[in-house]
């Protein structure tokens, strides 16, 4: 039984921070995807943009950065936790 216990909710090793470096890839990915996409679309819609369109891109940027800077972030600090 303790053994379960202790599997369950001990700590984990230095390995299980390799999440965070995965999901920081993955939203520098997106990130930049997403910027170059954007990018394209506007300078083919120049004539058509509005304040909407560039404003949902920009928040949509701005939280796929947040996203990616949070879990360098994470990523850094369970590095250096369990160093």
């Amino acid at each position: 039984m303790f053994n379960l216990m202790r599997n369950l909710f001990g700590p984990l090793d230095k390995n299980s921070c390799n999440y965070f470096l995965m999901i920081s890839v993955i939203f520098f990915i997106s990130l930049l995807i997403f910027f170059i996409s954007e990018l394209i679309y506007l300078v083919k819609n120049f004539d058509k943009l509005n304040f909407k369109l560039i404003s949902g891109g920009l928040i949509m940027l701005f939280n796929l950065f947040l996203a990616y800077f949070v879990n360098r972030l994470l990523y850094t600090m369970c590095n250096k936790s369990l160093s």
